[in-house]
């Protein structure tokens, strides 16, 4: 247990440093921002979306789309861009292990290591974390035509 929780600390700090802010990216794109209009700049800053947006403003309030899908539809193109969340999944296991017994009484001997081998079959506790489209941005002509959140 200990070791899981010592390995996802740098997990989270790597993951917090991935991501950005909407005022971090408008300050990195300055002439961006000045080219929205004064409403579209208030929701940038509060990382929000409203109909008839463009990309790049979408692009200022949530930042990079984990993916792009291009489409048409009744005769006129689309673009969606999906973001993804990390949901944590808990799992259980059944397998073998093997192991050195550092630790052990002894240690290390006059004549070499004593402590020698652990190994064994038995259940472990895992999480790992899967990719789940969380927001979706649907794009027509260049502008915000639809948008969704999963809750």
């Amino acid at each position: 247990m200990k070791t899981l929780l010592l390995l996802s600390i740098p997990l989270c700090v790597l993951l917090s440093s991935c991501s950005s802010t909407p005022t971090q990216r408008i300050e990195k794109n300055p002439a961006i921002y000045a080219d929205l209009s004064p409403s579209h700049q208030k929701l940038v800053s509060e990382g929000k979306i409203t109909k008839g947006m463009t990309k790049p403003a979408v692009f200022l309030a949530m930042g990079r789309p984990d993916q792009k899908i291009a489409g048409n539809t009744d005769g006129k193109d689309f673009e969606r861009w999906d973001y993804n969340v990390l949901t944590p999944t808990y799992h259980t296991g059944f397998s073998s292990y093997y192991g050195h017994g550092f630790g052990h009484r002894g240690g290390f001997r006059r004549r070499g290591f004593r402590g020698g081998s652990r190994y064994g079959i038995g259940f472990h506790p895992s999480l790992s974390y899967v990719p789940r489209r969380g927001a979706s941005v649907g794009f027509t002509t260049g502008k915000v035509s639809s948008w969704s959140v999963a809750r």
